[in-house]
């Protein structure tokens, strides 16, 4: 399923497990008992049942397989967990209803803090055992990024929930934090010469198996926008009548927008003439030199048809992006919001032209892990880059995220490709 860093040890792995487990409760920190329970939509999942989850998979995958009690058996925390808790792994049995998550009421919060605590503290001990089967160590690495994946849901789906409150959401996030240098995003091209290039993830440290194996790809000559598409640039594309021309959208993207009313990006609304957006930051004047964030691919294509390029394959994203994970917005500013047009790397995850299928001799790891990514392989479409929810050591050139073409809720936007003559 995964390599390891050769240089990485279960002492390395011990410390950033207590660093990653410990992020995920200080994103829960802020919320009440309430806003940690509520699912807004069946896409989204309450925080409680994120914390839970995640603590599942280590349970399963590697205490029961690692760990055991003086019988040679592991003794589960509770077995009415491996139900409530599992997502969508078949091979280990049943799964609770995704989209009556919410209606979790036990265990508590309280509870689940509980649950991860115990165990947190078996994981350490595992680790701390010094004939602790080498094998182990790339599934803790598994597991601590499936929660920083979970960290980035988390903050998404709170937000989904939060926005839909009437009065007195929280603000999690500081409207002085952290700001990205939107100042430097000015418009531009950067070619790309035609040619053979590589592009997957070779070797030397974690990927997932989506993200292999290595290939070869021939592109034609491209040019790819050196900023993402701005909020301005989207109020261009609404006052240009963009949501009323169906010639600029794909059938499906017109129909699913005429059905579910789109006339701006999810979180936008008028106010007296002027325009507004919720954050985790509360309700915000929208920054029009801010990436646009929270549209669907069937907008993203709809407005690069509008301004006369296209989305970039995910293949030409890669070839051209710079990796400079330093230069946006992650998870780790504290702001949680989109701030720089410019970085390639973090702010908005942006959504290319790629459906997402499987690399050339890519094979699906066997047993329940296999589930993780390949059986997802249809009817949706490649993101690349992070976003202001991801946390920074999670991102790399070759990754790969995917969503269903009417998603929204994520931080989702665009950056804009063009042929070369």
């Amino acid at each position: 399923m995964t390599s390891l860093d050769p240089t990485e040890t279960a002492a390395s792995l011990a410390k950033r497990f207590a660093e990653v487990r410990g992020a995920s409760l200080s994103l829960a920190e802020p919320l009440s008992e309430a806003e940690c329970s509520v699912q807004s939509m069946p896409d989204a999942s309450p925080v409680k049942w994120h914390l839970a989850h995640t603590t599942w998979f280590f349970e399963t995958f590697l205490l029961e397989r690692f760990a055991s009690g003086p019988s040679g058996d592991y003794v589960p925390f509770d077995p009415s967990y491996r139900v409530l808790f599992n997502s969508y792994y078949e091979s280990v049995g049943e799964q609770f209803p995704r989209a009556d998550r919410g209606l979790i009421a036990r265990p508590g919060l309280a509870e689940v803090k509980r649950y991860r605590a115990v165990v947190d503290a078996a994981i350490q001990q595992m680790l701390a055992d010094p004939e602790l089967p080498r094998d182990a160590l790339p599934l803790v690495e598994l597991g601590l990024q499936h929660e920083q994946q979970h960290q980035e849901l988390i903050v998404t789906d709170v937000k989904h929930a939060l926005s839909m409150q009437p009065v007195g959401a929280p603000a999690i996030a500081a409207p002085d934090s952290p700001r990205g240098d939107a100042s430097v995003a000015v418009a531009g091209w950067q070619a790309v010469e035609e040619g053979l290039y590589e592009v997957g993830f070779g070797d030397g440290g974690f990927s997932f198996d989506n993200e292999r194996p290595r290939h070869r790809v021939f592109l034609e000559a491209y040019e790819l926008a050196t900023r993402t598409v701005r909020n301005q640039d989207w109020l261009a594309f609404m006052e240009s009548g963009g949501y009323q021309d169906a010639v600029l959208w794909l059938s499906d993207g017109w129909a699913t927008a005429r059905a579910a009313g789109w006339e701006a990006p999810l979180y936008w609304f008028q106010r007296d003439g002027e325009w507004w957006s919720y954050t985790l930051a509360g309700v915000q004047p929208i920054r029009w030199d801010e990436p646009v964030c929270h549209v669907s691919y069937y907008e993203a294509e709809a407005f690069a048809t509008w301004v006369g390029a296209r989305l970039p394959t995910e293949a030409e994203w890669e070839v051209g992006s710079v990796f400079e994970p330093s230069g946006g917005n992650f998870l780790e500013t504290g702001r949680l919001h989109p701030g720089s047009a410019s970085a390639y790397f973090g702010d908005v995850w942006e959504w290319t032209a790629s459906p997402y299928v499987a690399y050339p001799r890519y094979r699906k790891p066997t047993g329940a892990l296999g589930e993780y990514n390949g059986k997802f392989m249809a009817d949706q479409w490649v993101l690349r880059g992070g976003s202001c929810a991801t946390p920074r050591s999670h991102i790399r050139p070759t990754y790969r995220n995917f969503f269903p073409a009417p998603s929204r809720w994520q931080f989702s936007g665009l950056r804009l490709a063009r042929d070369r003559g």
